[in-house]
């Protein structure tokens, strides 16, 4: 999983904006898709060159090390990523330029090896075809997988796409007239005081020049969003394909106490992601809600750290139950989704170690069964405890009183589009036909 991100500006004196100060806000908005990596790159209309910065570590520690005067440019794009020296592609010939990506073009096994063929085909295609939408067009027509790109050029052109399915997100803002946006979530227009716009459809390239902005959209009717994105990877306060992350958690924990009701004193949600149903749950059931964590340093989203170590310190860290919210009292808790089912076992332990009589685990989501095959971060097949174990099962492994998940009709009337409109193959197996 990456976050991606790309500014582009137009019109007479351009070459004054500093494009890596709306990188920096763009990408840190983007850093729950990843925390491992931070790189960027910028157009330098002064020596005509692109400039690449590429290291692991979050956004804030990746920019505190460089000098601004070694990286200035009005054109820019960035990437942080889940995985280890997942860094943004670079290609010299036969027409330079940097990719970013999110999710995976079936090209290669390996993610960072995907997007570089790609990335290579795109500058072959850029050479060929001379125009930028017909080459993109043509290659995304060609590249089967989940993914979605932002691609500079040292020509200034900045082209964007998403495959076919539209698995992966992109939305499109602006700043008046003088500033095009492209991200992953659109809390990152947001968060750069870009007017959000909409989305990239699925199979659609827009390219960004210093005269204008164009857009080319085949006909398609094989659309796939990735449901999991509103489950978990998306920000509550973005729109992915003009639907509301917040509301559809909201649906979610709506969902979640009529289909697995129960009687408790309290419902606590697992922060961050879990709030939404945690509130909306308590709404609907007429429990009470309390804040039933404090975390500790930085925000953590230990889920998609690499580690099992790494995993349970996250949890730690944000994690620390609040006795006065939870001592003496039958507790519902509402997390999103559930994997291998340690860190949840531990947030029950140090729950019921506080003081909790009993405690109700609900799942925002359906049971995980499969390994996603366009870059999301779902750990091998037998690792995976909804795959084999009944809810019971679970609830005994994990030291929760009940257990009960999301159920799949309840996950795509949340989200309020048909299910074949939606990529559910981490809770189905099963795949957008023509995607792999």
């Amino acid at each position: 999983m990456a976050g991606i991100f790309g500014f582009y500006a137009f019109g007479e004196g351009r070459e004054n904006w500093d494009s890596k100060k709306f990188i920096y806000y763009g990408l840190s908005s983007l850093q729950g898709r990843g925390q491992e990596v931070t790189s960027f790159a910028v157009y330098d209309h002064e020596s005509n060159l692109l400039r690449w910065v590429s290291e692991n570590g979050l956004v804030e520690d990746v920019f505190g090390k460089i000098k601004q005067e070694d990286v200035k440019g009005f054109l820019g794009i960035g990437q942080v990523s889940a995985y280890k020296d997942d860094y943004l592609i670079r290609v010299d010939e036969p027409v330079q330029l940097a990719l970013a990506g999110d999710g995976k073009p079936i090209l290669h096994e390996n993610r960072q090896i995907s997007f570089r063929i790609f990335a290579e085909k795109l500058s072959r295609e850029l050479d060929e075809q001379k125009d930028p939408i017909d080459a993109a067009k043509k290659l995304i027509e060609q590249t089967k997988g989940g993914y979605s790109f932002i691609a500079l050029t040292k020509d200034q052109k900045m082209i964007c796409g998403r495959d076919t399915h539209g698995i992966k997100p992109l939305e499109v803002g602006a700043i008046g007239f003088d500033i095009g946006a492209i991200a992953s979530e659109s809390s990152a227009l947001d968060i750069i005081g870009a007017e959000h716009s909409g989305y990239v459809r699925p199979g659609e390239v827009v390219v960004l020049d210093p005269l204008s902005i164009v857009r080319k959209c085949p006909f398609s009717n094989k659309t796939a969003y990735c449901s999991f994105e509103y489950v978990y990877l998306a920000r509550p306060d973005s729109y992915l394909n003009s639907i509301p992350v917040c509301k559809v958690r909201e649906m979610i924990g709506k969902r979640l106490s009529e289909e697995n009701p129960v009687k408790a004193d309290v419902v606590i949600g697992v922060p961050d992601t879990a709030i939404p149903f945690a509130m909306a749950y308590s709404e609907h059931s007429s429990i009470p809600i309390k804040l039933g964590f404090a975390r500790t340093g930085r925000y953590v989203r230990s889920a998609i750290k690499p580690s099992q170590f790494e995993r349970i310190i996250g949890v730690q860290l944000k994690l620390n139950p609040i006795k006065a919210s939870i001592d003496g009292k039958e507790i519902i808790l509402i997390d999103d989704s559930v994997v291998r089912g340690n860190t949840l076992r531990n947030t029950v332990y140090n729950i019921k170690r506080k003081g909790a009589k009993k405690v109700h685990v609900r799942i925002g989501s359906p049971p995980l069964i499969a390994q996603c095959p366009f870059g999301t971060e779902v750990p091998q097949e037998d690792e995976l405890i909804g795959r084999a174990l009944s809810n019971d099962e679970i609830a005994e492994i994990i030291g929760a009183d009940t257990f009960a998940y999301l159920s799949i009709d309840g996950l795509i009337e949340s989200i309020g589009l048909p299910k074949d409109s939606l990529c559910l193959g981490c809770f189905t197996g099963k795949y957008p036909e023509g995607s792999l």
